[in-house]
């Protein structure tokens, strides 16, 4: 986005002198005015009421927000319950079709990466966020950033007469107490970064998260879990409370009877007690397979969505190598060494990013090309680079298709399949290289992700939420992910369930076509199974200790050669992601022979494990049905961009008279106020200054418009 910004500012010339001189006098909170993102396209946005929320979105993803709406108002009563604490009024949620869309919100300065998912602002308390193509993400995230809304509730409430302050709350608290009254204690991911701790033996203090070193959302939801099994899950709002008027360390004495010490001392012993018995007879990461990328031989550390070439040879991968942005880089599948990188993607013309999160890339069947994903002026782009050339020699854009991941090239040569956003809804979309035109194969509300073609091209394995006992977009019920393939020839879909209750991700076939790899984590712990397709036999690939992962839960790390087999995937392991290869003759694995029993896994709980189905959290998250709302009124209106007030500077006032037989009364002193409209496109600042007599009082106002691609204002 960087590249765009110098020609995006353009303020008629009195506006910009007057800005520059206000940025000298106004709060430091303030001083954002006027930093803008590009506006690539003109929303149409619309809203409707619901008891607690005004939603405001556009046309194109009605469906997918009259069902957020429903999201959103058993979310107030989950956390309504929890923080015992009622809305005055209704806060405003505004959606975004996709990230893509979400990137050119002016309801935040300031750029906005992939990385994130929603943000909660104190000025309106507005909730932003795009949807995510999977009902399940997009209601995590907004039950998160919900939390955030009750957290700002409750801080500046009119009623509150003792004094909260934000400024006590650390971020590990905030945000730990978001994710985990929005997910639970059932999480493999988070689980996953504890055991690493626990091997590294590193498991932080709570003072220790204070200070930067950790990341909050993962250790602070894990902390916040085991207040909330040990004491209570009330207890974890009450100290939410207690710590915005004494600080933490007093909170926790208050609150719970205990010093920060002696609770991280018990919260280190149910780490160990639970984790240690589990990783016995496991895999250690460093022995999960041959070490092909990572820091110590060419790559970074962070080094994910690998995509091995049809021979086998290379490996195009992702990493933060080069310090300043993730980059695209091919190397030697069997050394790790460097052979091409792409140019820096803040100095490329063709895009401004490349997506990473949760997307991987593909090679052409004849290993030349290399297809990927990148953000370009508002929308997803296929980009294909020329590895032969060393050039993107080709983009594609989807019409109606805002973001787009994991594009897979089928054997034919000529044909890409994808998954695509449209109205904040995922489906598979098949794209003719030679052509230009597109197919879309599904189209409904489950999500559809992650396809990989068959050696024969006639089938397209993907990862879905739909099939028997899938999501129920009723009750908004969600399904674990599991595994789908779409038939070519018949244009019919057929479902695997290979672990029940399990997650399933990013498959991969055999270059036989006979078996199936995929990622799960059936037993707690993320590891690669194959499945042969005739029999349905189940076979373990890895079993390592702490997880073979990209940086989410539902991030690509496996890939296999189509001709060859050979296999690479990334593990987590010491706050880092290598990448590991396996041979074909390694891929075999070892037979598994299931129960028939569902069982929650102990390795995916956060400690304490005897607390996993009790609780308010514990609760709500088995219930699905039991706050959502029995019908909800969707009337619609166009979006009013009414101006209300953001801020305030402090007002300076100072009066005098002078000495002598001319003296005078004079008075100095002066006022500025900002003005914004919900969506943050409209702006005024109105200032009133007094600098000697009454004569000497004047007032200046300045506004801007960051609707569209070219800004303008005027004062």
């Amino acid at each position: 986005m960087t590249p765009f910004a110098s020609r995006a500012v353009r303020l008629v010339a009195p506006a910009l002198a007057l800005l520059l001189i206000l940025a000298l006098a106004l709060p430091a909170s303030a001083q954002g005015f006027g930093r803008n993102k590009v506006q690539y396209e003109n929303f149409d946005f619309r809203s409707f009421d619901t008891p607690h929320f005004t939603f405001y979105y556009y046309p194109e993803a009605e469906q997918a927000v009259q069902d957020a709406a429903r999201m959103a108002e058993r979310w107030y009563q989950r956390h309504s319950r929890t923080y015992l604490n009622a809305f005055e009024g209704r806060k405003p949620i505004i959606f975004y079709a996709n990230d893509a869309d979400f990137q050119q919100t002016n309801v935040i300065q300031g750029q906005l990466g992939e990385g994130t998912g929603g943000v909660t602002e104190g000025l309106k308390q507005r909730v932003v966020m795009p949807l995510t193509g999977n009902y399940a993400d997009t209601d995590h995230v907004l039950g998160h950033e919900l939390v955030h809304s009750f957290q700002y509730d409750i801080a500046l409430s009119k009623l509150d007469t003792l004094g909260f302050n934000l400024g006590l709350m650390p971020l590990w608290m905030i945000e730990g107490t978001a994710e985990y009254l929005s997910v639970g204690r059932r999480d493999a991911h988070t689980a996953m970064w504890l055991r690493d701790a626990v091997m590294r033996e590193d498991i932080p203090s709570i003072k220790d998260l204070s200070t930067g070193r950790y990341f909050p959302y993962r250790y602070g939801q894990a902390v916040m879990a085991f207040i909330g099994g040990t004491y209570g899950d009330a207890a974890v709002a009450n100290l939410y409370r207690m710590a915005g008027r004494t600080g933490v360390d007093s909170a926790f004495v208050y609150t719970l009877g205990i010093t920060s010490d002696s609770l991280s001392s018990n919260w280190h012993q149910a780490i160990r007690e639970t984790y240690l018995p589990e990783m016995e007879g496991r895999t250690p990461p460093d022995s999960a397979g041959r070490l092909v990328l990572a820091k110590s031989i060419d790559g970074g550390d962070i080094n994910i969505a690998p995509a091995l070439s049809p021979d086998g040879r290379y490996v195009a991968y992702l990493s933060e190598r080069d310090l300043f942005n993730i980059n695209l880089f091919i190397a030697d599948a069997a050394t790790g060494q460097t052979v091409q990188k792409l140019r820096e993607t803040a100095g490329d013309p063709h895009f401004d990013a490349i997506r990473f999160i949760a997307s991987s890339g593909t090679w052409s069947p004849d290993g030349k090309k290399f297809a990927f994903i990148t953000f370009v002026e508002g929308d997803n782009e296929i980009s294909i680079y020329n590895a032969e050339q060393r050039k993107i020699e080709r983009r594609f854009t989807v019409g109606g298709v805002g973001a787009m991941s994991n594009p897979a090239w089928g054997p034919d040569g000529r044909t890409i399949a994808f998954s695509g956003l449209d109205g904040g809804v995922s489906d598979l979309y098949l794209l003719d290289v030679e052509t230009n035109e597109v197919q879309q194969l599904t189209s409904d509300r489950y999500a559809d992700m992650q396809p990989t073609w068959s050696p024969d091209g006639g089938t397209i394995a993907f990862v879905t939420d739909r099939g028997p006992d899938g999501t129920n977009f009723e009750t908004l019920d969600y399904a674990e992910e599991r595994i789908a393939f779409y038939h070519l020839d018949g244009d019919s879909i057929s479902v695997r369930v290979p672990f029940a209750g399990a997650m399933h991700h990013n498959v991969q076939y055999s270059p036989d076509g006979r078996s199936i790899f995929f990622i799960s984590d059936q037993d707690g712990f993320k590891d690669i199974y194959r499945q042969e397709l005739a029999s349905g036999d189940l076979f373990r690939i890895t079993n390592v200790k702490t997880g073979v992962s990209g940086i989410t839960a539902m991030s690509p790390a496996l890939t296999v050669s189509r001709e060859t087999g050979r296999m690479l995937f990334s593990v987590f392991s010491d706050n880092e992601y290598n990448v590991y290869g396996l041979e074909a003759d390694e891929t075999v694995g070892e037979p598994i022979v299931q129960d028939g029993l569902v069982q929650t896994p102990v390795a995916l709980v956060l400690p304490p494990v005897g607390a996993v189905n009790t609780g308010l959290v514990a609760a709500y998250m088995r219930d699905a049905s039991s706050d959502l709302p029995d019908d909800l009124s969707f009337d619609s209106r166009p979006y009013s961009a009414r101006l209300k007030l953001d801020w305030i500077a402090p007002p300076t006032v100072g009066a005098g008279v002078g000495s002598g037989p001319f003296g005078r009364a004079a008075i100095q002193g002066g006022v500025a106020a900002g003005f914004s409209d919900v969506l943050g496109n409209h702006n005024l600042v109105l200032v009133a200054q007094a600098n000697g007599t009454f004569k000497d009082i004047g007032g200046q106002a300045v506004y801007t418009n960051l609707r569209n691609r070219y800004n303008w204002g005027g004062g």
